[in-house]
């Protein structure tokens, strides 16, 4: 063996090591995502150590934590009145949360510093269909603005008919802003874009270099995977549905319409992902864009709209929702199209039907994307062994991403219960202390156990072995997925 090919031997043993140290003392990092790094370099060194500078660098150990959320804070502040900086940063709406509640609201506070909003009325929207119809509509009386920030805005007919009203209204002198992510959409030509922007739509492709030393990876790893419509400030969306036909014709989503003062908090966020993506508001515009709401004209729901972003320093939404199912009295039922839950979360849901709530986790019985069938089965034996009770939708794809719990709380956004969405991408939620809210989303959830199969733990532990193993050996990769 030559010296060359020893010191190549003790350079590359050098840096499997050296990666592994980095993955240890990751201190805020998933145990089981450690693990999965931890075999993927030792046993593929060269990709693994790869991979890992390009998809495994936690940006939450960054020393600057929310540099852009400040700033933008400091903009707002300085621009906005005192009514707009109330309802987006007041405490007075906290008192009206049920008590034992309450604690969540500032936990969730933690994200932008958003906090609960009164005067809302909310519709939940289980029809791709009338999303679509719903939106036309809205796109077509907008007058001031139309703010649109979407993880998928696709080519088909639907997404045609939106891109065309975006154009006509930018030519007709509203101002239209577009975020668009940058690789979902990747498939996409910039020309698709270049029509849009001649019109005068004003486009900003999403890339969050935020991070000098996570610069690469940020811009390959970590998605915008949040969908926001605002229009004139005044009328908000936001869900799980994007901008395709998959979702206006196929798939069986949930999405919100919502007028009110939550709209503030969603106009917010759209700017915080504008900004920092490019995109410039001028001087004195600012304060136009929250105008005064009109009430709420059927309800006065409390909504408190929750962004996360994987460079802030707490991963808020993740920490919700372990909040929300360790604080189930009676129920929690829950729909995600991928479940690949964190340890917290996952502890705490086997904890939450151990100690005797009506846990239900609704999730589709074939995924759109094949390797997420094994990652979510992967966690069935244990979740069952719990008490948890597993069901598996037939028919068209289930997309939602929705938790409703004790007739009171729901929980409607754009985040799956899985590693990607609750450590990775940025998204956005919305959390609605309602009862009559919440007793329509479990309504829902009733209706779709129609079309669903209970999985049984003993015919589930009698599955093949070959399956057995398959599904194990996923589970080790799960969090990287």
């Amino acid at each position: 063996m030559g010296i060359a090919t020893i010191l190549a031997y003790c350079l590359l043993v050098f840096c499997i090591a050296g990666t592994v140290l980095v993955i240890l003392s990751d201190d805020e990092g998933d145990s089981g995502r450690k693990i999965s790094w931890i075999i993927i370099v030792s046993v593929l060194p060269v990709i693994g150590i790869l991979g890992y500078i390009v998809f495994g660098l936690n940006p939450r150990r960054a020393s600057k934590y929310g540099e852009y959320s400040r700033r933008l804070y400091n903009d707002f502040r300085k621009a906005a009145d005192p009514r707009s900086y109330r309802k987006l940063f007041g405490e007075d709406n906290r008192l009206k949360i049920r008590e034992g509640y309450r604690e969540l609201s500032v936990l969730l506070s933690h994200s932008n510093g958003t906090t609960v909003t009164d005067n809302n009325t909310v519709e939940i929207i289980t029809s791709g269909k009338r999303k679509f119809e719903a939106l036309v509509e809205d796109l077509e009386n907008a007058r001031d603005h139309i703010h649109m920030e979407y993880f998928y805005f696709r080519k088909d007919n639907g997404s045609k008919r939106i891109k065309e009203i975006l154009m006509r209204k930018a030519r007709e002198g509203v101002k239209v802003r577009f975020i668009h992510e940058n690789i979902a959409n990747i498939d996409i030509s910039p020309r698709y874009y270049n029509e849009m922007k001649k019109a005068g739509v004003e486009v900003v492709m999403f890339t969050r270099p935020r991070i000098n030393l996570l610069r690469f990876s940020a811009r390959l790893n970590y998605r915008d995977h949040r969908k926001i419509v605002v229009i004139d400030g005044k009328i908000g969306y936001t869900g799980g549905m994007n901008i395709g036909d998959d979702y206006f014709l196929r798939w069986r989503d949930t999405h919100m319409r919502i007028t009110g003062n939550a709209v503030y908090a969603l106009q917010y966020s759209f700017l915080y992902s504008f900004c920092t993506s490019g995109g410039i508001i001028p001087d004195g515009s600012f304060q136009s864009l929250f105008p005064e709401t009109a009430p709420g004209q059927k309800r006065n729901e409390l909504v408190q709209i929750v962004p996360d972003q994987p460079v802030d320093r707490w991963p808020v939404i993740q920490m919700g929702a372990v909040w929300t199912v360790q604080h189930a009295r009676r129920y929690i039922y829950i729909q995600t199209p991928y479940f690949v839950p964190p340890e917290p979360l996952l502890h705490a849901l086997k904890s939450s039907a151990l100690k005797g709530a009506d846990v239900r986790i609704m999730i589709p019985w074939k995924a759109d994307l094949p390797y997420m069938n094994l990652a979510n089965k992967s966690y069935y034996t244990e979740c069952l062994e719990a008490g948890i009770r597993i069901f598996e939708k037939k028919g068209n794809f289930i997309h939602s991403k929705t938790i409703v719990t004790d007739d009171y709380l729901s929980v409607i956004g754009s985040a799956n219960m899985d590693y990607r969405s609750l450590e990775l991408n940025y998204e956005i939620n919305a959390y609605i202390f309602n009862e009559d809210t919440a007793v329509k989303n479990r309504d829902i959830f009733l209706a779709d156990l129609e079309e669903c199969e209970e999985i049984c733990l003993d015919r589930w532990k009698r599955r093949p072995g070959y399956v057995k193993l398959a599904q194990e050996v996923t589970k080790l990769f799960a969090p990287l997925l």
